[in-house]
């Protein structure tokens, strides 16, 4: 059974950086997409970047292009989240999830993925 885990959250001034974690316990071997979303409370969860496991292919959402990257380390199971120039707008829980699936252009639907982490709040003031 795939459990995630996040960390690295935590509570930042505007403009500062932050890594997210999200390590991987369990069987991976079918999970070919690993994704960031992020949620503030009355609105829908986000997808905001997402790597595939296998190939060299990963997606950033367009608003925060520039300042959002995505990275694994496949020895460590671990997938990263860099944000910087980090904005008060930016202030979410973040969610890590894995999924399977073959349409690369659904990356950023929550119900593409099957598993998720408890998540890891950001808060960014001004």
């Amino acid at each position: 059974q795939l459990q995630l885990e996040e960390s690295g959250g935590g509570s930042v001034q505007a403009g500062e950086s932050l890594r997210l974690s999200c390590t991987a316990s369990g069987d991976t071997s079918s999970t070919n997409w690993m994704t960031w979303f992020r949620q503030v409370p009355g609105m829908e969860r986000e997808g905001v970047a997402s790597v595939h496991t296998r190939e060299a292919i990963a997606h950033v959402r367009d608003s925060v292009k520039g300042r959002f990257s995505i990275s694994q380390d496949a020895a460590k199971s671990t997938m990263y989240l860099q944000i910087n120039r980090l904005k008060p707008e930016d202030s979410a829980m973040y969610y890590c999830a894995a999924g399977s699936f073959k349409v690369e252009g659904f990356w950023y639907l929550p119900n593409m993925y099957a598993v998720w982490g408890p998540g890891a709040r950001v808060t960014v003031s001004s």
